[in-house]
């Protein structure tokens, strides 16, 4: 189950209007120009314009020493790569709490890393009520284990495989939050359409079709041109349990344990497991 790493008293079920307007990310990278188009791109520019969310970029090359301003150097032990120093980044991590006003238990300091626990949809929601934090975003062959050991209150990772650097992880929840928050979507309720939402059971979303209703070979199924809206739910929720149960049957399990499915429907899905 995730919790946040965070005091509870930061936010509770309800989103408050307070917490919409204190919501502040900073990120710490190497590459702060890679959030520069990510923050003015597709629907949700309006949470960064609206100020609905706060994103800071700080790189923490501008707080090492020397004239080269290094931030990496060579693993004790031996070995291939680079791993990123620990006093630059606690410079950095120090000048970020200053300019917040807040200590770790109201900013909780984030690392991508396929060390972290994957990123759900109940941990996106999480973050989109509370006031923010910092992600770090490693690079190299890693962070020094002794600044995350000292200074990290949470792990996340996007699954089992390996990109870069954070940066891709980052932006990820970033919008996955921003989308989340009122008014950044044209029609709200359709977020919760969303695969992994809770109001369609966490299952995955049903197939869509728009205009023109033959292409090539295939037409639109007839049901959605029926204009039965009850038959169209219907056929929509069952999409939804077939391609659930084909493609991800682990999310199909869920969903069965949590009681959220009809008598019909634990029906259905027995009949297809048998």
């Amino acid at each position: 189950m995730w919790i946040a790493p965070w005091g509870a008293s930061l936010w509770t079920g309800n989103r408050t209007t307070e917490l919409a307007m204190r919501m502040r990310f900073d990120v710490i990278t190497l590459f702060p120009e890679l959030f520069e188009a990510f923050k003015v791109s597709g629907v949700i520019r309006r949470a960064f314009e609206s100020g609905q969310v706060d994103l800071r970029c700080w790189n923490p090359r501008d707080h090492a020493a020397g004239p080269y301003r290094r931030v990496d150097d060579r693993p004790f032990g031996g070995g291939p790569g680079m791993v990123m120093l620990a006093q630059p980044l606690a410079d950095c991590l120090a000048a970020i709490r200053q300019d917040r006003g807040q200590d770790r238990t109201q900013a909780p300091l984030v690392l991508f890393s396929p060390a972290g626990q994957r990123l759900n949809h109940a941990m996106v929601e999480t973050w989109s009520a509370s006031a923010g934090g910092i992600l770090l975003c490693g690079r190299y062959e890693g962070i020094d284990q002794r600044f995350i050991d000292a200074e990290v209150d949470h792990q996340i990772s996007l699954g089992d495989f390996v990109v870069s650097g954070g940066e891709i992880a980052a932006m990820a929840l970033l919008d996955a939050v921003a989308r989340l928050q009122p008014g950044v979507l044209s029609d709200e309720a359709s977020a919760l359409e969303d695969s992994f939402h809770p109001h369609l059971n966490g299952l995955l979303d049903c197939p869509h079709y728009t205009r023109p209703e033959v292409w090539g070979d295939a037409s639109v199924p007839p049901v959605l041109l029926s204009g039965n809206h009850a038959e169209i739910d219907k056929w929509r929720r069952q999409q939804r349990l077939q391609i659930t149960l084909r493609q991800r049957p682990d999310l199909m399990d869920q969903a069965v344990q949590e009681g959220g499915l009809s008598p019909a429907e634990l029906a259905w899905i027995r009949g297809q497991q048998d």
